[in-house]
């Protein structure tokens, strides 16, 4: 399609937007962006639909077929509405529970979500204000809902919104409940479709009474009291960004009994413009550049910070030079398993039937730990709603123990089922009081994981490849990757090479072939060395690019 077919295309769907089924506001922003003279608003908003994928809805907000408002919010909302009255027509009632995080539009948007799904019959539990992602997934298992929405775009900047749909058990969506729920919106093609008209008898507002079955079970995740105890001044710098961990993370750390929390005032404003940074992402170190600040004057122990739901952690801690440095997302996993499965030891509570889960892009390095204490170790596939996948099936079979993913993301609780950065801030502390009262700092703890693991490095590398031309590259280039495996990567030899696309792992020293156990397929590679190194290549699903994940390991002598 030339520039001029495109345009035309774009016009004659952008006047549809004009109709009387449209509210005003909508036909103003539209009727200005047809009448301005540079039309590249116009194309971008409306050259195609939104799309509601395996993660649900993501986008700029604004006027257009290609943007978060109340139209495509309101037609994922009525399809997923569709679904679940095909899926428990039995049942008496369903039930939703709806949340939101603190980004502009999204209070208006899970309104809109929570008086179409009462439209359609069912009812809605939704939250008086803002609250962390976790609670949502929490809350859908603790009432028994069927389903659940959450209107946040994560850590994406503040033009964006978005919109991720839960199932029963408080995971995102797998197959086949998430390729049903696609087909369903993609049959919303008409306003006319969509049920506005709420029945508010059937939308039940809740907030403080979840909020404190909520912490109090996080509680119970509490492994050294005593260290608490003893280290309750401990100087603990916390900050959600302007986001929703403001709403219960400062009371969780209370509960603990953490005494000397140290806030980052400016960060506490709860605000979708994220006044105070670029991008509201912890894993940034701009990001945590103020509560790093904060600690530097009042010297603190540690920093940490969530991301504007408040399912991603971010820790600073202090080196052995006292210089305070940023910790990454595999090891902040790493401090968190090998603490987990070394106090269940000490507890006596460790026999044999415990694992934990990482992704296949998350650092080996868990998988020793797990090993050196007879702990299973389980892979699965980039994303928290694999991980709750091996929950749910071992469910009553194996105890969990944690489970976590390279992109600061960390489940220490199964009554949660999407990572928590409500439990893992709280339970972090504990960390730092357990390290405290052996004369250690956070910092000192990892490096003896290390040594006793072995020390390695993880990098990750994002090849951008825009348009069509780009995405014929990226095909190319993984399709190059496995007719023509590298044969050796920094000197030392590939043995074994992982393809999740046909699930193959394939042993080049033996030439033995074994199927891998995973619930579907994927467009990954992974290449082992016999150094232990590890290199993950996977195309992005989203944005047009390619990315590769490094691990190096140095072997201790």
């Amino acid at each position: 399609m030339n520039n001029d077919e495109l345009l035309k295309t774009v016009k004659e769907k952008a006047e549809k937007w004009l109709g009387p089924q449209y509210d005003e506001e909508t036909r103003k922003e539209v009727k200005a962006m047809l009448d301005a003279d540079d039309k590249t608003a116009l194309i971008d908003a409306f050259y195609k639909d939104l799309e509601f994928g395996t993660g649900g809805l993501r986008g700029i907000m604004g006027a257009g077929s290609n943007r978060m408002n109340i139209y495509t919010v309101g037609a994922a909302t009525q399809g997923l509405a569709n679904y679940l009255n095909d899926c428990f027509k039995d049942l008496p009632q369903i039930t939703v529970a709806i949340g939101h995080d603190v980004r502009n539009n999204s209070r208006k948007f899970a309104e809109l979500a929570a008086d179409i799904f009462s439209a359609n019959g069912i009812k809605v539990y939704l939250f008086e204000d803002c609250r962390p992602v976790p609670e949502v997934s929490y809350t859908i298992r603790k009432l028994g809902c069927q389903s659940g929405v959450m209107v946040t775009a994560s850590h994406n900047p503040k033009e964006y919104n978005g919109y991720k749909a839960y199932w029963s058990d408080g995971a995102q969506m797998i197959a086949p409940h998430d390729v049903e729920t696609i087909a369903y919106v993609n049959a919303i093609t008409s306003v006319d479709q969509i049920k506005f008209t709420p029945n508010k008898d059937l939308i039940q507002i809740i907030g403080k009474d979840i909020d404190e079955q909520y912490l109090d079970d996080i509680k119970t995740l509490s492994l050294s009291p005593e260290a608490i105890k003893k280290h309750a001044d401990m100087k603990i710098v916390y900050t959600p960004i302007h986001g929703t961990g403001g709403m219960l993370i400062f009371d969780s750390l209370k509960k603990w009994g953490f005494e000397n929390v140290i806030h980052v005032p400016e960060q506490d404003l709860r605000s979708g413009d994220f006044p105070t940074v670029d991008s509201p992402n912890p894993e940034n170190a701009e990001a945590m550049a103020m509560g790093v600040a904060k600690a530097k004057e009042t010297g603190a122990s540690i920093v940490v910070a969530s991301d504007p739901d408040s399912d991603r952690i971010g820790l600073v801690v202090r080196d052995s030079k006292g210089e305070y440095q940023l910790v990454n997302g595999n090891q902040i996993v790493m401090i968190f398993l090998y603490y987990i499965i070394t106090r269940n030891r000490e507890l006596g509570k460790l026999n044999g039937n415990e694992y934990c889960v990482k992704t296949i892009v998350t650092t080996e390095a868990i998988k020793r730990i797990a090993e050196k204490n007879d702990v299973k170790c389980y892979d699965c596939f980039t994303g928290f709603k694999w991980i709750a996948d091996v929950m749910r099936n071992l469910e009553g079979k194996e105890r969990y123990l944690g489970g976590g993913e390279e992109s600061y993301g960390f489940l220490p609780e199964t009554f949660v089922r999407d990572k928590d950065a409500v439990s893992s801030i709280t339970l972090m502390c504990e960390i730092a009081a357990w390290a405290a009262e052996k004369g250690m700092t956070l910092y000192d703890l990892l490096i003896d994981i290390y040594a006793e693991v072995g020390f390695s490095r993880e990098r990750s590398v994002s090849v951008v490849r825009p348009g069509k031309t780009g995405a014929d590259e990226i095909v190319a280039m993984m399709k190059n990757f496995r007719e023509n495996p590298p044969k050796s990567l920094a000197g030392s030899p590939v043995v074994v090479i992982k393809d999740y696309a046909d699930l193959n792992c394939k042993n080049l020293k033996t030439g033995e072939m074994e199927k891998m156990n995973f619930p579907t397929t994927s467009n990954v590679l992974q290449f082992f060395t016999e150094a232990g190194d590890k290199v993950s290549v996977r195309p992005s699903g989203t944005e047009p690019k390619i990315k590769f994940y490094v691990e190096v390991r140095e072997v201790m002598p």
